[in-house]
């Protein structure tokens, strides 16, 4: 346990932004598996705007690192565009 002032207020700090990060990468997990589910390419299209906002403020904020935020919009893009196009 911690002794010292400082050590306790980091344990607390600590705890706020680790649920913080957490908050933020369940949301962004969520709304990935609600793209998968069974719903209008209309409706994907509009709710991939909501998950490039929540990876773009994930990187930003450091709670994701950005080449990780751009992988996951490529593929989420590329599955949408799949669904949207499935001849090609």
């Amino acid at each position: 346990m911690a002794k010292n002032a400082s050590a306790k207020k980091r344990l607390v700090t600590d705890a706020k932004r680790n649920a913080r990060n957490n908050y933020v990468k369940r949301t962004i997990h969520t709304l990935s598996k609600k793209i998968h589910t069974d719903m209008p390419v209309e409706e994907k299209q509009a709710l991939l705007d909501q998950i490039y906002s929540q990876l773009d403020k994930a990187a930003k904020k450091g709670v994701i690192h950005k080449r990780t935020a751009s992988r996951r919009k490529a593929r989420i893009a590329a599955y949408v565009n799949k669904e949207a196009n499935p001849a090609e």
